[in-house]
């Protein structure tokens, strides 16, 4: 019998090449630091992304033509830092470093300024909303003090409260914030990373700090929470990110860190189907993860400089802005509309699998892709 030996190096399966983009949006003309979907115009296959950049422009992006459809200039030159549009028409906020949060009629093809709140920090903090479809809503904002959270009735602009830590806590400035309510409550609950690298979850109708957890050792510089499992990811400076969860006593503690190649961590991001999650890195890349196990899907590598922002759409698509002016346009492990076929990358069950499926040892095969 023939003796059977081994294929030469060079007739071993060769590495598959790392994915590139979609597409990609040029044009920013500066350093893209905030992004955001939405649903766009009535019959609108596609959703419009919206981005903000250093020199304080906001893009309305149409992703069809894959160009610009509108250009915002409110805010005097200075960076856009948070875009999020409100849920009872065509209306958007954006937050920039002229000390100013601006909201623009986008109906009907309008982009005008109609109304402004005055922001009273110079401080890094995105602000954030909790908005049910009602006329009312509520604004969390940077306050007057360093450590500090105002918490404004829109759209009339009146004080609710504002939210300072206890004497013997010394967190320093918040740093991102997110509002949400429990389904077991109508109470708004805000939550909020803090430049010692903490989280801190306040009740804002008693004003007070329900739980507090040290998740980094540097400023919490992102993080997203996803409200149905109750837990959340962190991400900072370090070479790390932070997993916490929320007990039914409003307890947040640590449940595991993730170690990275690389520090620093600019925005992350959860999918809305809470399957996959991704995170903008110092380091020019975009890592995604297995939101349930933590496990690394992919990085990719496309962008030249800095990433400061992530984004998903509702039907998965993922965007990730950087200092390079451009914004990179991905789909990965796209969202099944339909149980009986399960897409790439996805089990029956919806679950994306505990091994790699076939896209994600495409990315693997890249040596590094693991980190």
């Amino acid at each position: 019998m023939e003796k059977m030996t081994a294929p030469p190096p060079n007739m071993a399966a060769s590495p598959l090449p790392p994915p590139d983009p979609c597409f990609v949006l040029r044009g920013a003309q500066s350093a893209v630091h905030a992004l955001h979907f939405f649903g766009g115009a009535q019959g609108q296959v596609h959703p419009l992304l919206l981005s903000g950049s250093l020199s304080g422009l906001v893009h309305i992006w149409s992703l069809q033509t894959r160009r610009a459809v509108a250009t915002l200039d409110g805010h005097g030159g200075q960076c856009v830092t948070w875009l999020q549009t409100l849920p009872q028409g065509r209306q958007l906020l954006s937050q920039g470093r002229d000390l100013k949060l601006c909201l623009w009629d986008l109906a009907e093809g309008r982009n005008t300024v109609v109304d402004s709140v005055p922001l009273e920090s110079m401080g890094f903090c995105r602000s954030s909303i909790l908005a049910g479809g009602q006329e009312r809503w509520m604004l969390a904002m940077p306050g007057r003090g360093n450590d500090e959270v105002q918490i404004l009735e829109m759209p009339s602009k009146t004080s609710v409260c504002t939210l300072k830590p206890e004497a013997d806590a010394k967190p320093g400035m918040p740093m991102c914030l997110e509002l949400w309510q429990a389904d077991s409550s109508p109470r708004p609950l805000l939550l909020a990373g803090y430049e010692d690298g903490s989280v801190a979850l306040w009740d804002v109708s008693e004003r007070k700090v329900c739980s507090r957890v040290a998740c980094h050792t540097e400023p919490v510089m992102g993080f997203d929470f996803d409200s149905q499992k109750a837990r959340g990811v962190s991400g900072s400076a370090e070479k790390a990110l932070a997993v916490w969860s929320l007990d039914e006593q409003q307890a947040l503690q640590m449940c595991r860190t993730h170690e990275l190649t690389n520090p620093g961590i600019a925005d992350v991001k959860i999918r809305p189907d809470r399957k996959i999650l991704a995170t903008a890195g110092w380091d020019h890349r975009v890592r995604v993860f297995h939101w349930r196990t933590m496990k690394p899907l992919a990085v990719l590598s496309f962008h030249s400089a800095t990433i400061h922002c992530v984004a998903f759409a509702t039907d998965g698509l993922l965007a990730a802005g950087s200092g390079d002016q451009r914004i990179s346009i991905w789909s990965l492990y796209p969202i099944s509309t339909d149980s009986s076929t399960p897409l790439l990358g996805h089990t029956e069950g919806g679950e994306l699998p505990e091994v790699p499926g076939p896209w994600s040892l495409h990315f693997l095969h890249k040596a590094g892709f693991l980190s």
